[in-house]
């Protein structure tokens, strides 16, 4: 494969990275760090390692992805608080991000479980990391909160200064905004 095939396979992962790296950046850290940053840097040195990605398949590619972002969130972590590296820490992190690819993938479950099925998810998954990227910062906020993180709205709103109602509202646009953009996907939550 050459140089621009490689680079244009793995950026197509870059909306779905950035919103895995979203949910996971510390919060005290995004005064200092973007999201788009940790990105960048796994991107980077994928594209660098790439020659030593033993998967065939995109699941493969994009587990391998997660990990390389896992490893750059917990050494920003790291490098700002300057303290001992924990593999802990590191090891929770990368279980928490792995629960919430599982919660994307969720989202866009079925009940067939073949290769190109799982294949078809995948792709789906990148739909939905770059269709979200395109909402509005407090939509795409409360969809994350509600959906990724599975919080009720009344802790939602709560977290981010508005009513229910208010965040049933903005929780109602950007569903309606994604499932214009994914039409093709009919396994989008249905509420508020």
């Amino acid at each position: 494969m050459n140089a621009s095939a490689e680079r244009f396979r793995l950026e197509r992962f870059r909306d779905y990275l950035r919103l895995l790296a979203e949910l996971h950046l510390d919060r005290r850290l995004r005064a200092k760090l973007d999201a788009s940053d940790v990105v960048q840097q796994t991107l980077l040195e994928a594209h660098r390692d790439l020659d030593k990605f033993r998967g065939e398949s995109e699941e493969e590619l994009a587990a391998w992805l997660r990990q390389t972002l896992v490893h750059n969130l917990a050494n920003a972590a790291r490098d700002f608080a300057r303290a001992k590296r924990d593999v802990r820490r590191e090891r929770s992190l990368e279980d928490s991000i792995g629960h919430s690819s599982c919660r994307l993938e969720a989202w866009l479950a079925s009940s067939d479980s073949s290769p190109s099925h799982r294949a078809d998810r995948n792709e789906q998954l990148r739909f939905l990391a770059d269709a979200m990227a395109l909402l509005p910062p407090a939509q795409h906020e409360v969809v994350v909160l509600r959906y990724l993180h599975a919080w009720p709205i009344a802790d939602v709103a709560q977290h981010v200064g508005r009513t229910p109602p208010a965040v049933a509202g903005l929780l109602h646009r950007a569903l309606v905004q994604l499932r214009g953009k994914l039409s093709c996907l009919e396994s989008f939550p249905r509420e508020p």
